[in-house]
């Protein structure tokens, strides 16, 4: 059963993961701050009605974050879903580019790190305390698999270490910090190959996420409630 009506933040709200997020949230009645860099291109978010408020940000700018946080003030978050996240071509020794590895990171690693330490302060004033970092099993050092993109493993590998450092330093103040692998989804990341579709997959993560607890923090979770190590 859903929790009471919430203040939740998505990021990278524009489409696939993050949007099937923000339309998921909103159906079962909280209060979503969908953001994205150019909210005003995705006529779905306002077709969403008054639950679902759009905002531009783009989370591999500290300026951006700066002039987003300004603008929540002192609003308190309950949830902070930091959900966006880039893919690379530099599938093979080769093709990796110094540039293209430094966005990747910008974007998967550096942004929800500082999206975390920016909206400290309005997620001690929710009341859930929840961030959960959207990750990928292809970031676990044991057990992910060749072929893919290097700058995206490792991005998501040090996410995941930014994951657990956060929840260490933030348990204190009753912050859950989670790290969890949507899988494999139908989205233009993952293309029409894939074996899941969002709509399941998300909803697995948001019944689990309802259940999550102190004791959880610092995990690396499969949306199927697989531990995953690291």
């Amino acid at each position: 059963m859903a929790s009471a009506a919430r203040t939740v933040l998505v990021t990278g709200a524009s489409r696939g993961l993050g949007l099937e997020f923000v339309k998921q949230l909103a159906a079962r009645g909280d209060r979503v701050i969908a953001a994205c860099r150019n909210p005003g291109a995705v006529p779905e978010l306002k077709a969403m009605g008054a639950g679902v408020r759009a905002a531009a940000l783009d989370v591999s700018d500290p300026l951006s974050i700066k002039s987003f946080v300004a603008d929540l003030g002192g609003e308190g978050v309950d949830v902070l879903i930091n959900n966006a996240g880039l893919m690379g071509e530099d599938n093979r020794v080769g093709a990796m580019k110094l540039e293209e590895m430094r966005r990747i990171f910008d974007v998967n690693t550096f942004g929800p790190a500082l999206m975390t330490q920016a909206v400290l302060p309005n997620l001690i004033k929710g009341q859930r305390k929840l961030v959960v970092n959207i990750t990928s099993t292809l970031g676990s050092i044991s057990a992910g698999m060749p072929g893919m993109s290097y700058a995206y493993c490792a991005s998501k590998a040090a996410l995941n270490k930014i994951s657990a450092k956060l929840a260490w330093d933030l348990k204190s103040m009753g912050i859950i910090v989670v790290s969890m692998c949507p899988g494999w989804n139908k989205t233009d990341m993952g293309g029409g190959s894939a074996p899941l579709e969002p709509k399941d997959s998300i909803g697995r993560i948001l019944t689990m996420m309802d259940t999550f607890g102190l004791a959880d923090s610092g995990t690396f979770r499969r949306e199927d409630g697989a531990v995953v190590p690291f």
